[in-house]
């Protein structure tokens, strides 16, 4: 009789165990996350290598399998090819960084629909130009205009956006403070969320030369590619050559073309998305890298696990495409877009207080920086010339 409830006890102390959680909680039981790159590998010091960090932390601290998948081209059907094989080989939830997964998620996501699918950097628009083109309609580029639901199974997809005119507003306004006068900024292609840095980089420049009381001059260019090459170089130094002192480089590898050619006449480049200043200045040259307009990708991706896997909180995303920015004024650090408070090169000019008190100034609303990428912001201190496409 003793050994019978003994054993009873046992078995109500296992499941209680089971009840409380015991080596992983109900939210984690049966996870497994997979990441596909989008046209770049998890060693491009930029989007796919902090999503592919940000997840492998997270799961490795959750003790979840976790694996990534490599696309064979640049084209949604091996972006698909890559869910497929997720899927066929167990994996549940599956993350995806870049505006070329809207083709993805229109052709795959409706396929799984108990796969959980988190994106990141993908738009309602990207979404709408890839399922209005498989509808046989005509996509006019203005997403209010359009049910983005009606093309996509958004049960089971969450979106994140954010707001690059922010932090190219803080790297444009801290150049010029810094002191340069004569700027570039080179996008990879003239997609939204390029147009959205580029726009706010001049916003930027424009504010902080009107307190200055001076006048600055912009070069405005496309590669029309996300990466760099001869010739994209070449129209680069023609820039440097004419006295362009700093470059954003914005736009996956694109940023090797302006560090090719500010590296030949000691000028400056500014990263994108990531802080890039251990990788450029490690290529290029010490203290190239004035500063970058950062994303935070790696919070954004592991907050997000957290919340769907730890606290099983998918029904709080589920069709969801969030615009993730400004959460603190007091902490800069904190938000999902900024500068970097350690590599940027802080001077009496523009000092980490002022860059602080900027962005106290923004998420109280007293800085607004329009995120219209229909037409070229208007500016009365910095004179841009639009170059359109380089190629």
């Amino acid at each position: 009789m003793k050994k019978v409830l003994s054993l009873i006890l046992a078995m109500c102390m296992v499941l209680s165990l089971c009840a409380c959680g015991g080596s992983a909680s109900e939210g984690e039981a049966g996870y497994k996350v997979a990441m596909i790159t989008d046209y770049g590998d998890i060693t491009d010091q930029s989007f796919n290598q902090t999503t592919y960090e940000a997840c492998k932390a997270f799961c490795e601290s959750q003790g979840i399998e976790f694996t990534y998948y490599k696309p064979a081209g640049d084209n949604t059907a091996d972006r698909v090819a890559m869910v497929d094989k997720a899927v066929d080989e167990g994996y549940n939830v599956i993350v995806m960084p870049g505006y070329a997964f809207g083709g993805t998620i229109v052709e795959a996501a409706g396929n799984y629909p108990d796969v959980k699918f988190i994106a990141l950097d993908v738009a309602a628009g990207d979404i709408l130009e890839a399922g209005v083109a498989a509808k046989g309609e005509t996509y006019d580029y203005n997403p209010d205009n359009w049910n983005v639901t009606d093309y996509y199974n958004s049960d089971n997809v969450y979106c994140a956006i954010f707001q690059e005119e922010l932090c190219g507003y803080m790297a444009g306004y801290a150049a010029v403070k810094l002191g340069y006068t004569k700027l570039g900024f080179l996008g990879g292609m003239a997609v939204p969320a390029v147009m959205r840095y580029g726009y706010g980089f001049v916003q930027g420049a424009d504010a902080a030369s009107a307190e200055l009381g001076i006048t600055t001059e912009m070069k405005y260019a496309y590669g029309n590619q996300f990466y760099g090459d001869a010739d994209i170089t070449a129209a680069v130094d023609t820039w440097c050559a004419a006295g362009t002192e700093i470059v954003f480089a914005c736009g996956g590898g694109i940023y090797t073309s302006a560090a090719e050619a500010a590296q030949k006449v000691g000028g400056k480049v500014i990263g994108v998305d990531v802080d890039q200043a251990a990788i450029i200045d490690g290529a290029y040259g010490e203290n190239m890298t004035v500063t970058s307009a950062m994303k935070g990708l790696y919070p954004a991706t592991y907050d997000a696990l957290e919340d769907v896997i730890v606290n099983d909180k998918w029904a709080d995303y589920a069709g969801k495409i969030t615009t993730l920015g400004l959460i603190s004024g007091d902490n800069p650090e904190a938000n999902y877009v900024q500068i970097p408070m350690e590599s940027t090169q802080w001077a009496d000019g523009f000092s980490q207080d002022d860059y602080k008190q900027m962005v106290a100034d923004m998420y109280a609303g007293t800085i607004t920086v329009s995120n219209d990428i229909s037409a070229e912001p208007a500016t009365t201190n910095c004179t841009v010339e639009w170059l359109g496409n380089l190629k």
